[in-house]
């Protein structure tokens, strides 16, 4: 096996031990969510925390998000869901995380991130982070 072949597949393993960070806006009307700054917010996550991407979606609890995370969801992954109450986010995606092969109280990292400002959502996700790397 070469060397770079060697390379390629530790970087893989890598990354796949990333968390995949995905913030639920629910419409981005949502009251909950007027003290932040989302754009703010998910570009740093993006750019500056240990997570293999970060997005925005407008609702996945709806039809569209449903589908979209059919087709999204990997088995052996871990996502950090920043929305709604946990205790919804768990009710609303355990189908779908088990159609996907994932067990909804061990991949799904769900933190309730209404009625924050940037800086205090900003925080949770660190510690969140760095609780679940330990």
């Amino acid at each position: 096996m070469s060397i770079l072949t060697l390379l390629v597949s530790e970087l893989e393993k890598t990354e796949n031990k990333k968390i995949g960070f995905i913030f639920c806006v629910c419409t981005g009307k949502c009251p909950g969510f007027s003290k932040m700054d989302m754009w703010d917010f998910i570009n740093i996550i993006r750019a500056e925390y240990p997570v293999e991407y970060a997005f925005i979606h407008p609702m996945l609890c709806d039809e569209d998000g449903e589908r979209f995370l059919a087709e999204f969801l990997k088995k052996g992954r871990k996502y950090l869901v920043a929305g709604c109450a946990p205790i919804m986010q768990r009710k609303l995606f355990k189908e779908s995380f088990a159609d996907a092969g994932l067990d909804v109280n061990k991949d799904l990292i769900p933190i309730d991130a209404r009625n924050m400002t940037t800086q205090e959502a900003l925080a949770l996700v660190k510690k969140t982070l760095e609780e679940t790397a330990k």
